[in-house]
């Protein structure tokens, strides 16, 4: 029996798989752009897995976007690495990123509420900057727990619901970005982003309900990196 009820009812086609507007187009073609900036975030990342996973790991990221991630992770090691994501456009970006810089990783469209893989397939599972999106976040934590291998361990990061205005204004300055992408990225964190985010504590409870065995929440000037184990 699940610990939560709404985590009983079947999968459904019909729900939307995000909150908000959607990141096809030119939407995720300007979100590819920006975060560009962050290649060094995503390169330390890169490492911090890279130094968890044994050769041959079988790592899923969930909500790739442009790829940047999995890209970098690639170059580490022998690792045999999935995306998936519900746009399509970012499929498409994530793929031309892997072919630009020479290496191996599979992207592929789907929703993290309803993955497209069997059970125990995962050593690892990664997602950065999606969770708050998600508009099943129980639901998309059981498919997580599911697609991974017994002792698998998931690592989110993202958006801290309790992040205070002046925190973004200097996370978001560190972004290098230019004046009119500076002030629509903190607009977008200020009445968009923070509000879909979620807190420590809710973090516990929804990971609870999806039943991980361990969690550890780590809280940074505007983030949260929520560690968990199957």
């Amino acid at each position: 029996m699940m610990a939560n009820a709404a985590a009983e009812r079947p999968l459904s086609g019909n729900v939307k798989a995000y909150k908000g507007m959607g990141m096809d187009g030119f939407t995720a073609r300007w979100y590819a752009k920006n975060t560009a900036n962050l290649m060094e975030d995503y390169r330390a990342d890169a490492r911090r897995v890279a130094a968890l996973l044994g050769p041959k790991s079988k790592v899923l990221e969930v909500a790739p976007g442009p790829g940047y991630f999995a890209v970098e992770l690639a170059k580490l090691g022998d690792f045999a690495i999935v995306g998936l994501d519900i746009s399509k456009t970012c499929v498409e970006i994530a793929r031309e990123n892997a072919a630009k810089s020479g290496v191996r990783a599979e992207f592929r469209q789907g929703n993290a509420a309803e993955m497209p893989f069997g059970d125990e397939e995962f050593d690892f599972l990664f997602c950065r900057a999606a969770f708050k999106n998600f508009s099943e976040p129980i639901r998309a934590l059981q498919e997580m727990r599911r697609v991974l291998k017994p002792g698998g361990r998931a690592l989110i990061v993202d958006l801290r619901r309790d992040a205070t205005p002046g925190a973004i204004d200097e996370a978001v300055s560190k972004m290098n970005l230019g004046w009119f992408d500076r002030i629509l990225t903190r607009l977008t964190f200020r009445h968009m982003l923070v509000k879909r985010a979620y807190t420590s504590s809710a973090f516990r409870q929804m990971v609870t309900a999806a039943e991980f065995q361990t969690i550890r929440v780590e809280e940074g000037l505007i983030g949260l990196d929520v560690w968990l184990k199957k």
